[in-house]
């Protein structure tokens, strides 16, 4: 296989295997809150906003050090490891306890960081400047795909369901944490890229995510991670990034969580209302899959960059924000357990609100992608700490969005969203400009994605 095959074999194989994980992992926060209501009657007594907190919290913290763990031991080990206490997570729910549970919330929330800063790592290592649209549209269509097999699951599997069974429980997480293994044990089919460098030449990289076995050299390469990190942090390009990227943490927060508790808390939806979160759960998955297939595919075919792109993502993004403003009752989000009789602008539409969920999908992938790909544009070389410093914005301004979403009405979160959606698309023009004149500085044609 030539060199460029073996590259985007790992990039299909690492697409593949987040997507086994994340099917697991969507589809276990999904049911968890469901299963745990059936548990508080027992000696269980955990929270499952409690457990996302702890993990949200954990995981901004742990990508200030993420990029020392994966440059001691490697992206690829790091991902199976971090693989691991994903399934760990998983499988607490076959026979739950309250200090386990708590336990795999901090676990999973540390394995989250390097996780994800590993897959960064992984996927600029297996790009070029010339592949590296592709390859993140490739992955994130082959990761959302996650989306519709689990939300697939739930609208099937738990239709009807008022009361979860053990024997249910046990079956259902003991699948789930199988899936959660397999996407895991993938991990060990990427293959490492050959080091085509001359001894003694000096890099970079390689002083970071070198594989010298040396106890010395790598606590070296962990301190140099770490400083890189913090370095990078206020580099200009990173921070006006960070708009954009803080932009995504809400939008994440949005469509994960408040978007569907609106949808099933509309009682104008009839019997359908607590389904329909699935249903738009799937739609949602259409839009990124969609999105990031279609931006992987035709990378290649545009000379115009990355902006196009993000300029799509906001107009999606707006145009759905309008339509949720119009359909959706404005206390949906902080709506009671017996939901809400109110009516925004016009009757409440199932339609309407199955389109809104296919857009949030489609601009999420514009701009996911195109963030994964200027950050491995612009930071090849220091691919592990840009990803952390990515995530970490990200974590943090969901964790915060998550605060705020049980106490401000649902037009004040689309107005922080238009807000702030607006500033970071603007960010990353600018950021993106900077990235063309370096190209054609060096005489490349500008035609990544």
């Amino acid at each position: 296989m030539s060199s460029e095959g073996k590259k985007l074999f790992n990039i299909i194989i690492l697409g593949v295997s987040f997507m086994f994980i994340f099917t697991a992992f969507q589809s276990c926060g999904n049911i968890a809150q469901t299963v745990i209501t059936n548990l508080n009657n027992t000696d269980f007594h955990g929270s499952g906003y409690t457990s996302m907190s702890i993990i949200y919290g954990v995981l901004s913290a742990s990508n200030l050090i993420s990029p020392s763990l994966v440059a001691v031991v490697g992206p690829q080990f790091s991902m199976v490891v971090s693989g691991v206490f994903y399934s760990l997570y998983i499988a607490v729910f076959i026979q739950p306890a309250t200090w386990a549970f708590y336990t795999a919330s901090v676990l999973i929330g540390i394995a989250a960081a390097v996780l994800w800063t590993a897959q960064g790592n992984c996927l600029t290592e297996n790009s070029d400047e010339n592949t590296i649209g592709r390859n993140s549209g490739i992955f994130w269509a082959l990761l959302q795909c996650s989306l519709i097999f689990g939300n697939l699951y739930i609208y099937f599997a738990w239709q009807g369901k008022t009361h979860i069974s053990e024997s249910d429980r046990r079956t259902v997480f003991i699948a789930l944490t199988v899936i959660s293994l397999v996407g895991t044990v993938l991990f060990f089919l990427i293959r490492k890229q050959e080091d085509t460098k001359a001894p003694g030449d000096d890099d970079s990289t390689n002083e970071i995510l070198g594989e010298s076995s040396s106890a010395r050299n790598k606590m070296m390469r962990a301190v140099a991670a770490f400083k890189k990190s913090i370095t990078l942090s206020f580099t200009k390009e990173m921070l006006l990034l960070s708009v954009t990227t803080a932009y995504t943490g809400l939008v994440l927060t949005f469509f994960s969580g408040v978007y569907g508790t609106c949808i099933g808390a509309v009682n104008r939806f009839g019997s359908e209302e607590k389904s329909l979160i699935g249903l738009s759960g799937i739609f949602i998955g259409v839009g990124e899959i969609l999105g990031g297939g279609m931006f992987g595919l035709l990378s290649k075919k545009s000379r115009s960059g990355r902006n196009p792109v993000v300029m799509l993502g906001i107009f999606v993004h707006f145009i759905a924000f309008y339509l949720i403003f119009f359909n959706m009752p404005n206390d949906a989000p902080i709506a009671p357990m017996e939901g809400t009789d109110q009516v925004a602008y016009m009757i409440p539409s199932k339609e309407v609100a199955m389109l809104c969920s296919f857009l949030l999908g489609l601009g999420d992938s514009c701009f996911n992608t195109q963030l994964l790909s200027i950050l491995g544009f612009l930071y090849s070389e220091d691919s592990a700490p840009a990803f952390a410093i990515f995530k970490f914005v990200q974590s943090i301004c969901a964790a915060v969005a998550y605060f705020y979403s049980n106490y401000f009405l649902l037009q004040w979160q689309l107005l922080i969203m238009v807000l702030v959606g607006f500033f970071g698309t603007i960010t990353f023009f600018t950021v993106e400009w900077g990235a063309a004149a370096a190209l054609a500085a060096r005489g490349s044609d500008y035609s990544s994605i």
